[in-house]
């Protein structure tokens, strides 16, 4: 499945077409959040650095906001290092705070969804209602365990229509984002063994990062030595 494309598909449908012809793109973006909440968030300690905000999962998925999250840890942060001069100790004071609390009363919301649609809008009536009192807390799952091998998966006839309407693809799209970094910083992304790319991955999986990224970032390309995984960051 190829998300960029079903989206261009959607704009060129009959019913949204003629409402953007003649238009044009003055803008355009998307975000993803870390939207694993209480029930994932990742010891926020380590020698030498502390997560806190966004880094540390800490946005209130409900409201999608995490702007206060983010100001409030890094002033509990602040505090810690005043105190002990060190790290240690800051992942309990994190989740001891009112940080963690505001993350707890929404905790069973999101992992609601995974049961379906209806399922997840009761399920986030009651959790609102309730403030988070449930005696029980919903479990989320590790992202791999919900991707499909080719072998288990049946493309359907999906009769794509020939797309005229502004972008042709997705390097063009992220052009409109405006998004901004210095072309000579260091590559951040980094894959253990590259070699899983073109075999394993390649044979059962059929590269997805090719195709989740939204900006093209991962890449396979072939040359006279073969194929390999380009990173375009």
């Amino acid at each position: 499945f190829k998300p960029f494309e079903a989206f261009q598909q959607l704009k060129n449908h009959a019913l949204f077409k003629p409402l953007l012809e003649g238009g044009e793109i003055l803008s355009a973006g998307a975000r993803a959040i870390i939207e694993g909440g209480y029930q994932s968030l990742p010891k926020v300690e380590m020698p030498g650095a502390m997560l806190i905000g966004d880094s540390a999962g800490l946005v209130n998925v409900p409201k999608i906001k995490g702007t206060h999250q983010a100001m409030r840890s890094g002033m509990l942060a602040a505090e810690h290092i005043a105190e002990t001069g060190k790290c240690a100790g800051w992942d309990a004071k994190l989740r001891a705070s009112v940080v963690m609390k505001e993350l707890r009363k929404v905790r069973n919301i999101r992992p609601g969804f995974n049961k379906g649609l209806w399922f997840g809008l009761a399920n986030a009536g009651w959790e609102t209602a309730t403030a988070g009192l449930s005696p029980w807390t919903l479990k989320n799952h590790a992202d791999h365990s919900a991707l499909k091998k080719v072998s288990d998966y049946e493309s359907p006839k999906r009769d794509w229509t020939e797309r005229t309407l502004p972008p042709r693809d997705r390097l063009a799209s992220v052009y409109f984002a405006a998004t901004e970094h210095d072309e000579d910083q260091p590559v951040h992304l980094k894959v253990a063994d590259t070699n899983v790319c073109i075999t394993r991955c390649a044979e059962e999986y059929d590269n997805p990062c090719t195709r989740f990224c939204p900006a093209g970032v991962y890449e396979i390309v072939e040359d006279e030595a073969g194929k390999r995984l380009q990173i375009n960051a």
